[in-house]
């Protein structure tokens, strides 16, 4: 495996993600860090690799569930605090994506998992929302994404996010 595109200077973080929008039977799986917000599902991609491969490496990693990785949803800009409040300029990729097996992971309810980010073990809930919390404000970040995903269009979409 690659090294993440990922670093930091003594002013700012770069990052380059790529996430994966899975909806099934009206429900989104979201990510969701211990005492932080909803997020999309994904992670880092690593020098040499695809942001299609990275998603499917992701999924595997972080679900033990092989994807087919569908259409480019958006690209964001996304400006953020991060690691101690340290501001992050990060380039993201949605994507959908369908499970190859539908038997590979619980399909209703709520199920733990975690994920590694700088040797830092960061244990997550893996969450299925109905498309309703979302559309009657359910926070999930980033929040600009959230009508690109319930207006269905087939138009990739951009968007900038700044919360700094």
């Amino acid at each position: 495996m690659g090294k993440d595109i990922l670093f930091q200077t003594d002013d700012f973080i770069f990052s380059y993600r790529v996430g994966g929008v899975l909806i099934h039977n009206d429900r989104i799986l979201l990510q969701k860090p211990k005492d932080d917000d909803y997020a999309i599902i994904g992670g880092h991609v690593s020098n040499m690799e695809t942001s299609r491969e990275t998603l499917r490496r992701e999924y595997q990693e972080e679900l033990h569930a092989d994807i087919e990785v569908g259409n480019l949803l958006a690209v964001s800009e996304i400006f953020f605090p991060w690691w101690d409040n340290k501001p992050c300029h990060q380039i993201c990729l949605y994507y959908k994506v369908h499970l190859c097996d539908e038997s590979s992971i619980p399909m209703d309810g709520t199920f733990p998992g975690y994920d590694e980010l700088d040797n830092r073990r960061v244990d997550l809930d893996f969450c299925w929302v109905p498309l309703d919390e979302l559309r009657n404000g359910l926070k999930v970040y980033p929040l600009e994404l959230i009508p690109i995903i319930l207006e269905d269009s087939k138009e990739i979409k951009h968007f900038v996010s700044v919360d700094l």
